[in-house]
């Protein structure tokens, strides 16, 4: 059972767990994006000049409508490639597309001397697959249809002994195509894995496992620059008389404190809202696509009052309480710093309120 696992890892997840390949899958399509739009450049390049040479020699000129078509076909998928985004599953299908198109076009060439073997048509079996990055699974099929169709051909137009030494060929190249495509899939999506680690630990905050103040403000600038985005809600949480809560129990009931509350935050906030730790006993939560007063004065009621049960302080009666400061976010401010500093007023204003634990912004 293990070694089917193994196999079934490799061919379908490139060598990880679902779990992991699933989490850096949009990764691996970016990296094929913008491969292939270089790619797509070069071919545009080539064959333009092929077409141009078919022109003026007459040894390419039975060739110079598939230079053209294949320019034409290069500069339509670049446009694309700048409208589309990059890990669309869209641009994978093109991509796909652009490979059987390159088969097609090695079974071409070998049309014009089929007395010989189909070393074009062989060589992109072998070189494709380790330019590409998705589930091996679907490389084979893709080479194996490709490879089928070929030979299915070669015997209908080739000499007997040639379509022989095609199918001699092809076949194993085919099996070594997959294998290369194996390989270097495992070792690519490694690299993304490795990446990935790298940057959560980087982005995360020690203490309470939310995102830390860098990812805080990365993200959410990254919100605000995108001229579609015109809705967010952003709360700024500071606990109550924390500095006396460090003074008189010590400063590691105080990181327990801390810890409680971070894990209090990531159960309320669970649908791709930003949630960190900004420093000290300060958090940030942001909710995207959403200006609604309501849903903000909900989910402020709702951490207010859950955070007595949910922050306990250590051998202490004392209930751990905290003040909330609302920004809503319309589609004006395109810097943290500007929704931040209303957030920030509207923190000052509740603790300094007895009786309302939160405040909005007065914009």
């Amino acid at each position: 059972m293990r070694i089917l696992r193994i196999i079934r890892n490799y061919f379908f997840y490139c060598g990880i767990e679902k779990d992991e390949y699933n989490a850096i899958k949009k990764d691996a399509y970016v990296s094929n994006f913008e491969v292939w739009r270089i790619l797509h450049f070069l071919m545009a390049v080539v064959f333009g000049v092929l077409y141009i040479c078919s022109l003026h020699y007459e040894l390419m000129k039975a060739n110079r409508w598939l230079y053209m078509l294949a320019f034409i076909y290069s500069i339509i998928i670049i446009v694309l490639f700048f409208i589309l985004k990059k890990d669309s599953i869209i641009a994978q299908l093109l991509i796909y597309l652009t490979m059987s198109l390159l088969f097609l076009f090695g079974c071409v060439l070998s049309l014009n001397r089929p007395d010989i073997p189909a070393v074009a048509f062989i060589a992109f079996l072998l070189i494709t697959p380790m330019i590409m990055i998705d589930k091996p699974f679907f490389m084979a099929i893709e080479l194996s249809a490709a490879s089928a169709i070929f030979l299915i051909w070669a015997h209908s137009v080739k000499p007997y002994d040639v379509w022989v030494i095609d199918l001699g060929n092809v076949i194993p190249f085919t099996v070594v195509g997959i294998f290369l495509n194996v390989i270097a899939n495992s070792l690519r999506i490694k690299e993304f894995v490795l990446t990935r680690q790298i940057n959560i630990q980087k982005d995360t905050d020690d203490l309470t496992g939310l995102k830390n103040k860098g990812a805080l403000t990365r993200e959410i600038n990254q919100f605000l620059s995108d001229n579609s985005a015109d809705k967010g809600i952003l709360f700024m949480m500071d606990i109550d008389r924390f500095k006396s809560i460090n003074d008189t129990y010590g400063h590691d009931i105080g990181d327990d404190v801390i810890r409680q509350f971070g894990s209090f935050l990531a159960k309320v906030f669970t649908h791709n809202e930003i949630v960190g730790r900004f420093g000290g006993d300060e958090f940030i939560a942001f909710i995207r696509n959403d200006d609604n007063p309501d849903t903000a004065r909900r989910t402020a009621c709702d951490i207010i009052t859950g955070v007595p049960g949910n922050v306990i302080l250590a051998n202490s009666e004392q209930k751990i309480s905290l003040s909330i400061g609302i920004a809503i976010y319309h589609g004006r401010e395109k810097n943290y710093s500007e929704i931040f500093k209303k957030a920030d007023i509207a923190l000052y204003e509740a603790k300094a309120d007895s009786e309302n634990r939160y405040h909005f912004c007065n914009e």
